[in-house]
């Protein structure tokens, strides 16, 4: 019998070095050697040097100054990433959307974008499409007491294009301009 069992625990050390040390040391070298932004979170800086989130996961903000994201199920908790898991039948996911398409809607007359009263497969997603941030405008030009012209340009600056899929404007990007630029935002 011992002599099936000293093969099998040398495979399971030899094999348990390399899939648990080895191999997760080199893929970490080699994305920190290609790919280092990517493989540190793609941080995303204020104009200061501080770290105000990342370019790949959604925010709140909730005041009416700032672009709003798609709504998130799990509260923008990383830990807590999912969808609702609601049906389109459900009564309560019904019921949310409604409420959530009565606060954006204000005194705006065009129809609340579908993203943002819905949430996305993760519930961070850190994009929205360039609509929905026009759908903002008069919102954020309000609280700022700033020409709508200006938010336009702003949108169509920061629009991405991706390989697959529409164009999409990063939320987070838009607030640190607004944050970060006097010209554009009033005082605080």
């Amino acid at each position: 019998m011992l002599t099936y069992i000293r093969p099998a625990l040398a495979v399971l050390a030899c094999m348990t070095v390399l899939t648990g040390v080895v191999y997760p040391l080199s893929v970490t070298a080699v994305a920190q050697l290609a790919f280092p932004e990517q493989a540190n979170g793609s941080l995303v800086q204020d104009s200061s040097g501080v770290v105000r989130g990342s370019q790949l996961l959604a925010q709140r903000f909730d005041a009416p100054r700032w672009f709003h994201a798609r709504p998130s199920a799990g509260d923008y908790a990383t830990v807590a990433s999912s969808a609702s898991n609601l049906a389109a039948s459900n009564p309560a996911l019904v019921q949310r959307i409604a409420k959530e398409a009565a606060l954006l809607k204000g005194d705006n007359a065009a129809p609340v974008p579908m993203q943002l009263v819905t949430t996305s497969g993760s519930g961070l997603d850190p994009h929205i499409s360039a609509e929905a941030a026009q759908f903002q405008i008069q919102r954020i030009a309000a609280a700022r007491d700033m020409p709508i012209g200006a938010l336009e340009k702003l949108i169509t600056e920061h629009v991405q294009r991706p390989l697959i899929g529409p164009p999409v404007v990063n939320v987070l990007a838009l607030n640190l301009v607004l944050a970060d630029n006097p010209s554009i935002s009033r005082s605080e």
